[in-house]
C-alpha cells in the first residue's frame, strides 16, 4: 500500500479502533485460479502473539477456507469523503489547489488457517452476536433459535483465523495541509469517523 510518510498511522489503538468499528473486511487471496476477494466480517483477538489474530467464518461452499496456510490480505476501511478545494481558506489567496479524497484504512497481512471445530465456531458466533446486538433493548441471541437449526447452520460454515504478520495504517486526513486548511476540511467533513480521527 503506497503511503507517504505524513499519512502513515502507527498508533495501534487507532488501528484496532478502526477495525473494531468497521469489521466487514475485504479479504484478498491469491488462489490457484488467480486473485480472489471476499467481504467477510473479521474480528481482532489477542492470542498472546505480537500482533494478534483475526477471526471469522465463511460458508463451507466458499473455497476461501480450502486455501489454508495461504498468504492473505485483509483491508478494513472507515468512511471516506471527497474534499473540495473550497474547504481550504488558503484558496482565497492562492488558487493553486485541487480536489482530493480523505479516508482511513488498515491493511493486515497474515496467514490463513481453517478451523473446523463446532465449539470454537459457536463461541465466536456468540461473541459476534453479543457485540452487534448490545444496543438493542431486547438483544437477540443464538439460543433464541432452535438448537437443531443452529446445528444445521454450524455444519454449513467453517471458521477462519488469520495469524497477523503485518499491520499497517494509512489515514489520509489532510495532514499535508496547513492548520488553517485542516480546520476548513474538518468543518466541512460530514463523516464523524473521519472528523474524530482528524481531531486526535
Amino acid at each position: 500500500m503506497y503511503t507517504p510518510p505524513h499519512f502513515v498511522e502507527k498508533d495501534s489503538a487507532s488501528l484496532l479502533h478502526l477495525m473494531a468499528n468497521n469489521p466487514l473486511a475485504t479479504l484478498v487471496q491469491m488462489t490457484s485460479e488467480g486473485l480472489n476477494a471476499n467481504l467477510i466480517p473479521m474480528y481482532w483477538y489477542d492470542d498472546g502473539s505480537e500482533l494478534g489474530v483475526l477471526r471469522g467464518h465463511v460458508a463451507r461452499k466458499n473455497p476461501l477456507w480450502q486455501e489454508s496456510d495461504s498468504a492473505i490480505l485483509a483491508l478494513f476501511r472507515a468512511s471516506d469523503e471527497y474534499i473540495s478545494p473550497s474547504y481550504f481558506p488558503s484558496k482565497a489567496k492562492d488558487p493553486r489547489v485541487v480536489p482530493t479524497w480523505n479516508y482511513a484504512v488498515v491493511q493486515v497481512k497474515g496467514t490463513l488457517k481453517a478451523i473446523e471445530d463446532a465449539d470454537w465456531l459457536l463461541t465466536l458466533l456468540n461473541q459476534m452476536t453479543a457485540q452487534h446486538e448490545a444496543e438493542r433493548v431486547e438483544p437477540w441471541q443464538i439460543a433464541d433459535a432452535p438448537a437443531e437449526y443452529i446445528q444445521k447452520m454450524l455444519a454449513a460454515i467453517v471458521g477462519i483465523e488469520i495469524a497477523i504478520t503485518a499491520l499497517d495504517g494509512k489515514f489520509k486526513l489532510s495532514q499535508n495541509q496547513t492548520a488553517e486548511n485542516q480546520a476548513g476540511v474538518a468543518a466541512n467533513t460530514k463523516s464523524s469517523d473521519l472528523v474524530a480521527f482528524m481531531q486526535r
